[in-house]
Protein backbone atom coordinates (compact mmCIF):
# COMPACT_ATOMS: atom_id res chain seq x y z
CA UNK A 1 0.00 0.00 0.00
CA UNK A 2 1.57 3.25 -1.07
CA UNK A 3 1.70 6.32 1.54
CA UNK A 4 -0.78 8.09 -0.76
CA UNK A 5 -3.50 4.93 -0.15
CA UNK A 6 -3.27 5.34 3.62
CA UNK A 7 -4.59 8.57 3.80
CA UNK A 8 -6.93 9.11 1.61
CA UNK A 9 -11.03 9.21 2.29
CA UNK A 10 -12.46 5.57 1.43
CA UNK A 11 -15.88 4.52 0.11
CA UNK A 12 -19.32 5.12 -0.53
CA UNK A 13 -20.29 5.90 2.36
CA UNK A 14 -18.11 8.37 2.93
CA UNK A 15 -19.11 10.40 -0.88
CA UNK A 16 -23.02 9.47 -0.07
CA UNK A 17 -22.36 11.62 3.49
CA UNK A 18 -20.89 14.43 1.52
CA UNK A 19 -23.59 14.47 -1.48
CA UNK A 20 -25.93 15.01 1.79
CA UNK A 21 -24.20 17.44 3.02
CA UNK A 22 -23.72 19.37 -0.30
CA UNK A 23 -27.50 19.44 -1.18
CA UNK A 24 -28.73 19.89 1.98
CA UNK A 25 -26.29 23.34 2.51
CA UNK A 26 -26.56 24.63 -0.76
CA UNK A 27 -22.88 23.24 -1.71
CA UNK A 28 -21.05 23.66 1.68
CA UNK A 29 -19.49 21.20 3.23
CA UNK A 30 -17.45 20.26 6.29
CA UNK A 31 -14.29 18.15 7.07
CA UNK A 32 -11.94 17.50 4.22
CA UNK A 33 -13.61 19.48 1.56
CA UNK A 34 -14.15 22.97 4.05
CA UNK A 35 -13.56 26.13 2.63
CA UNK A 36 -12.57 24.64 -1.09
CA UNK A 37 -15.45 24.76 -4.20
CA UNK A 38 -16.70 21.29 -4.02
CA UNK A 39 -18.96 20.77 -6.95
CA UNK A 40 -20.43 17.15 -7.86
CA UNK A 41 -19.37 15.36 -10.70
CA UNK A 42 -22.13 12.55 -12.54
CA UNK A 43 -20.37 10.89 -15.04
CA UNK A 44 -22.01 7.75 -17.09
CA UNK A 45 -19.91 4.66 -15.76
CA UNK A 46 -17.95 3.09 -18.51
CA UNK A 47 -18.44 -0.16 -17.29
CA UNK A 48 -21.77 0.01 -15.75
CA UNK A 49 -23.47 2.68 -17.61
CA UNK A 50 -24.64 3.90 -14.28
CA UNK A 51 -24.91 7.68 -13.36
CA UNK A 52 -22.63 8.06 -10.94
CA UNK A 53 -21.54 11.41 -8.45
CA UNK A 54 -18.22 12.00 -6.97
CA UNK A 55 -17.87 15.17 -4.83
CA UNK A 56 -14.56 17.25 -6.24
CA UNK A 57 -12.41 19.96 -6.31
CA UNK A 58 -13.14 22.33 -8.83
CA UNK A 59 -11.40 25.91 -10.16
CA UNK A 60 -12.36 28.41 -12.66
CA UNK A 61 -10.33 29.82 -15.28
CA UNK A 62 -11.51 31.46 -18.34
CA UNK A 63 -14.66 30.37 -18.18
CA UNK A 64 -14.33 26.87 -17.48
CA UNK A 65 -14.41 24.83 -15.00
CA UNK A 66 -11.23 22.30 -14.09
CA UNK A 67 -11.06 18.96 -12.27
CA UNK A 68 -7.64 17.17 -11.38
CA UNK A 69 -7.76 13.47 -11.63
CA UNK A 70 -5.12 13.23 -8.71
CA UNK A 71 -7.10 10.31 -7.06
CA UNK A 72 -5.18 11.60 -3.94
CA UNK A 73 -1.29 10.61 -5.79
CA UNK A 74 -2.73 7.02 -6.35
CA UNK A 75 -0.96 5.05 -9.18
CA UNK A 76 -4.19 4.62 -11.13
CA UNK A 77 -6.63 7.28 -12.26
CA UNK A 78 -10.29 7.62 -10.53
CA UNK A 79 -13.04 6.13 -11.72
CA UNK A 80 -14.82 9.01 -13.09
CA UNK A 81 -11.61 10.02 -15.09
CA UNK A 82 -12.31 6.18 -16.77
CA UNK A 83 -15.74 7.59 -16.94
CA UNK A 84 -15.18 10.64 -19.11
CA UNK A 85 -13.21 9.04 -21.90
CA UNK A 86 -16.10 6.77 -22.88
CA UNK A 87 -18.61 9.44 -22.18
CA UNK A 88 -17.57 13.48 -22.25
CA UNK A 89 -21.43 14.53 -21.20
CA UNK A 90 -21.10 15.26 -17.69
CA UNK A 91 -23.27 17.18 -15.10
CA UNK A 92 -21.83 19.53 -12.41
CA UNK A 93 -23.49 20.81 -9.33
CA UNK A 94 -22.10 23.77 -8.13
CA UNK A 95 -23.83 24.88 -5.12
CA UNK A 96 -27.31 25.14 -6.34
CA UNK A 97 -26.77 25.36 -9.70
CA UNK A 98 -26.47 21.82 -11.97
CA UNK A 99 -25.74 22.18 -15.59
CA UNK A 100 -24.08 19.78 -18.58
CA UNK A 101 -20.83 20.13 -19.38
CA UNK A 102 -18.52 18.43 -22.02
CA UNK A 103 -15.38 17.13 -20.73
CA UNK A 104 -12.23 17.71 -21.94
CA UNK A 105 -8.53 16.16 -20.90
CA UNK A 106 -5.58 18.78 -21.41
CA UNK A 107 -2.22 17.63 -23.13
CA UNK A 108 0.75 18.88 -23.51
CA UNK A 109 1.76 22.68 -22.75
CA UNK A 110 -2.27 23.51 -21.52
CA UNK A 111 -2.03 20.72 -19.23
CA UNK A 112 1.50 21.93 -17.57
CA UNK A 113 -0.22 25.03 -17.45
CA UNK A 114 -3.55 24.39 -16.11
CA UNK A 115 -1.56 21.92 -13.15
CA UNK A 116 1.17 24.62 -12.17
CA UNK A 117 -2.41 26.98 -11.77
CA UNK A 118 -4.49 24.72 -9.42
CA UNK A 119 -1.23 23.59 -7.92
CA UNK A 120 -0.74 27.17 -6.75
CA UNK A 121 -3.93 26.81 -5.10
CA UNK A 122 -3.88 23.46 -3.26
CA UNK A 123 -0.08 22.31 -3.16
CA UNK A 124 -1.04 19.24 -2.57
CA UNK A 125 -1.15 18.24 -5.75
CA UNK A 126 2.23 18.54 -6.32
CA UNK A 127 3.43 16.03 -3.67
CA UNK A 128 0.63 13.92 -5.08
CA UNK A 129 2.22 14.16 -8.62
CA UNK A 130 5.52 13.30 -7.44
CA UNK A 131 4.14 10.68 -5.39
CA UNK A 132 3.17 8.57 -8.42
CA UNK A 133 4.97 7.62 -12.04
CA UNK A 134 1.54 8.52 -14.36
CA UNK A 135 0.99 12.15 -15.21
CA UNK A 136 -2.24 13.46 -13.05
CA UNK A 137 -4.29 14.86 -16.02
CA UNK A 138 -6.27 18.16 -15.58
CA UNK A 139 -10.00 17.98 -17.11
CA UNK A 140 -11.75 20.65 -18.52
CA UNK A 141 -15.48 21.47 -18.50
CA UNK A 142 -17.32 23.83 -20.63
CA UNK A 143 -20.85 24.41 -19.94
CA UNK A 144 -23.09 22.61 -22.59
CA UNK A 145 -26.14 25.39 -23.92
Amino acid sequence: MSDADEHAPRGEDLNEGILAEFRANQGKVGGLFENMNLALLTTTGAKTGRRTTTPITYFTEAGRYLLVASNFGRDHHPAWFHNILQDPVVTLEIGTEQFRGRATITEGAERDRLFAYVSEKIPGYRKHQSGTTRIIPVVVIERIE
